[in-house]
């Protein structure tokens, strides 16, 4: 029974561990904190998989075992400080961002300034969930869903601009 559930975990993990990479990606910047954020992923994953009860997706249920393991573990965490500006953030750039690796970059740079929720329904939005399983996902109703994401996409808007 135990190395059925185990196997069964080790597939479904496999098939989605992108997700817990994304969620590294969006809410740790070290490679050190998103290595432990992984790791503590997939312990709270593999604790919590015995309550995985089928009614959503398992990559549903996973996004938000992940998201809140990177919230908790960033909360928790005594080892995490913000980043001081570099020097590079007071420069203006001469011209607008030509190519594509640009863009992601001020993309990246403008979410990671949003809340840690938001940061979640972007992600979410990104990975092209409906408003209803975002809202599942983050404990959101639909409607508060829809609206945040009206704001979050001016908040990006006015950040990226800025950058400009």
């Amino acid at each position: 029974m135990v190395e059925q559930l185990s196997e069964k975990f080790i597939c479904l993990i496999n098939q989605n561990l992108g997700i817990a990479y994304k969620v590294t990606g969006i809410y740790f910047h070290d490679a050190d904190e998103r290595a432990d954020g992984l790791q503590e992923m997939m312990y709270q994953l593999w604790k919590a998989f015995p309550t995985f009860d089928g009614r959503a997706r398992f990559s549903t249920w996973m996004y938000r075992v992940c998201l809140n393991t990177a919230l908790t573990y960033k909360r928790k965490s005594a080892t995490w400080k913000s980043e001081p500006l570099s020097p590079n953030h007071y420069q203006i750039a001469d011209n607008p961002p030509g190519n594509q690796e640009e863009l992601i970059a001020l993309l990246r740079n403008a979410i990671a300034h949003l809340s840690e929720l938001n940061k979640a329904i972007v992600l979410l939005y990104l990975e092209e969930m409906s408003y209803d399983e975002i809202a599942l996902v983050t404990g959101l109703t639909r409607s508060n869903v829809s609206v945040r994401l009206v704001r979050i996409k001016r908040e990006l808007e006015m950040h990226v601009k800025q950058q400009i």
